[in-house]
């Protein structure tokens, strides 16, 4: 992917952007953009800025835009911003938690920097970024000279259905206060 290639750029753009065209924003001017009145809970509760990804749902018909749109914001934030292949490896895009912290930052940082904002989406952003940096780290681990494939965690045969299913039959809410006493008013269970 050549990430100076001005039609590639368009048309990410473009994709980014579909979240606000669909709400009907399209040009409108953030000063004169006022939305519903402060007592009209019947208007639109569309969102502003960017579409969220949820990785979980994403459709094999959507994927290709989304992976595509969320490589060039990858490429950009780790040039821009001196992130180290120590934390963001060159397979990102193979680590599920990995993924989805960038992704999370990508659509922050689309929503920080829509003309919607009221100014405080930059700062907002980077002190998230700040409190992100550290998982993105401990997410990438293993794989600055090269991927290290992980084992995904698997639940089959986990967990002990007949414990469960005895276990699941009481709240526990109140389970390490001896019987008769009752926990501290205030104290959480």
């Amino acid at each position: 992917m050549n990430g100076s290639d001005p039609a590639e750029i368009e048309r990410l753009l473009a994709f980014e952007l579909a979240g606000i065209r669909a709400a009907g924003l399209s040009g409108t001017p953030a000063a004169e953009f006022t939305g519903p009145a402060a007592d009209d809970h019947d208007g639109p509760s569309d969102p502003l800025g960017a579409h969220v990804v949820d990785w979980r749902r994403l459709s094999d018909r959507d994927a290709r835009d989304v992976w595509v749109a969320l490589r060039a914001w990858v490429e950009w934030f780790t040039v821009r911003y001196y992130v180290p292949v120590s934390v963001v490896p060159n397979c990102w895009w193979k680590h599920g938690a990995l993924v989805e912290e960038l992704s999370a930052l990508h659509i922050a940082h689309l929503a920080s920097f829509d003309e919607s904002d009221t100014g405080l989406g930059p700062i907002g952003w980077h002190e998230r970024l700040s409190l992100a940096l550290p998982r993105l780290s401990r997410a990438g681990a293993g794989c600055a000279s090269g991927h290290n494939d992980t084992r995904p965690r698997s639940w089959s045969h986990a967990i002990d259905e007949q414990e469960w299913d005895a276990w699941t039959r009481t709240a526990h809410a109140h389970r390490d206060t001896p019987p008769g006493d009752s926990p501290p008013k205030g104290a959480r269970p």
